[in-house]
């Protein structure tokens, strides 16, 4: 979309009709590094298309990975099981996971690799995940505790155990676990402290990593025991976004609509399918709602909050100040500028005042998306009962959902590109 600028016409029907989610993005990545991994040919359907994907592609390409596309949902992945220094630095946009999933993979790669992003990217920490890196031996420098990354591989960890802090992201997590399976020798993970990112996203990765060949234990909650086995090239078949669906739950239950996304929120494995719940429960949603494991999710309920018949607060969600943008910073701004007052920020907390009657009103307000995908599609569902709501930058859906806005429009919702 080239438009600057998109404002949401409030449809006077409900919105009804079939939507199918694009695949999950934090699947579709975990598989092709995985994929990029292992030796042979692998084939992932059902796979996310978006910017998101196309900067893992990109970068498994950059390094000797064979990465071909046959259709909109397809990636065919042939590797010799090895990545090899890319001539250039892998530039991966603010995709947080190639980022973090790349930078512990390359580690055990031979040679210099340098992990790079664009500018939001380069504001997203990933020191934690240096950290363990070097406690491991591994030469690798982030001289501002974000991107860009540069390390020094010479093929192999010198120590079998690594302690890590995941207060900040899951991720970092997820990265050492899938490349310890490429490791020399058996490999233990361990947690500092009980603190974590959305625990949902690594059984997400322990899944992947099972369906490529790998051997994982987890003897506690904190400890993960990874076998030296690599990587077996695998047909995978990956779901749909269950971030993505929850615009359309919340589009379904604003406009008392009937919206079929193809499959039951119970069928979802990720962690932001535990926000149908709550969504369902709308207009009488919580008065505390704690996001810490459906992160991606608190956007859309923030932006509901605002219609539902009680003021809700918003619990355990300090790792939305480092998400593509400050999350919690962005939703109250945005709130905010629909009517001042909509939103508080108390510390980390998020307080939606929530006032039914906004619905029907006319309240101009230009969002500003932050360049965040998520902003953009959630702040979206707020044009559906108020008039003059205009997001900016709408292209920045590409991120993860790039048909977002083509599929408001098939429900039977106007847009303004003007």
């Amino acid at each position: 979309m080239s438009a600057d600028q998109l404002t949401i016409l409030p449809p006077d029907h409900s919105l009804k009709g079939h939507v199918a989610p694009p695949g999950s993005k934090s699947i579709t990545n975990r598989a092709l590094l995985l994929a990029g991994l292992a030796k042979g040919t692998s084939r992932l359907t059902g796979a996310l298309k978006s910017d998101d994907t196309r900067y893992m592609a990109e970068a498994l390409r950059a390094m000797g990975v064979t990465v071909d596309e046959p259709d909109a949902t397809t990636f065919v992945v042939t590797s010799s099981g090895k990545l090899n220094p890319p001539s250039e630095p892998l530039f991966l946009g603010n995709a947080g996971t190639a980022t973090r999933f790349l930078t512990a993979a390359v580690a055990l790669g031979q040679g210099r690799f340098v992990v790079d992003g664009d500018q939001h990217m380069r504001k997203r920490p990933i020191q934690p995940l240096v950290d363990a890196l070097r406690s491991l031996g591994v030469a690798v420098e982030a001289p501002t505790g974000c991107p860009p990354v540069m390390i020094d591989a010479t093929g192999r960890f010198e120590k079998n155990r690594v302690v890590i802090d995941a207060g900040l992201s899951s991720q970092y997590v997820s990265a050492l676990l899938m490349a310890a399976a490429i490791a020399a020798e058996p490999f233990e993970i361990e947690l500092a402290g009980a603190d974590i990112g959305a625990r949902g996203y690594i059984d997400l990765t322990l899944s992947a990593m099972r369906a490529f060949g790998a051997k994982v234990e987890q003897p506690s909650s904190s400890v993960w025991r990874i076998e030296p086995t690599g990587y077996t090239a695998t047909d995978f078949h990956i779901e749909p976004d269950a971030s993505a669906a929850t615009y359309l739950w919340g589009a379904e239950v604003l406009t008392g609509g009937s919206i079929d996304i193809g499959t039951p929120a119970t069928e979802f494995t990720q962690p932001d399918a535990k926000a149908y719940d709550v969504i369902s429960a709308f207009p009488h949603m919580p008065a505390v709602i704690d996001g810490s494991q459906m992160q991606d999710a608190i956007p859309t309920i923030a932006v509901l909050a605002a219609f539902n018949q009680t003021p809700v607060r918003f619990v355990g969600i300090a790792n939305l100040r480092v998400k593509e943008c400050d999350r919690i910073r962005a939703l109250s701004t945005g709130l905010n500028n629909i009517r001042q007052g909509l939103a508080t920020e108390e510390g980390d907390d998020l307080v939606v005042a929530s006032d039914p009657a906004l619905a029907g009103q006319t309240l101009p307000a230009s969002i500003d998306t932050f360049a965040d995908h998520r902003i953009a599609m959630s702040f979206a569902l707020a044009g559906l009962k108020i008039n003059g709501i205009t997001i900016l930058d709408p292209g920045c859906v590409a991120k993860t959902y790039p048909h977002y806005w083509d599929a408001l429009s098939s429900l039977g919702v106007a847009l303004d590109r003007g």
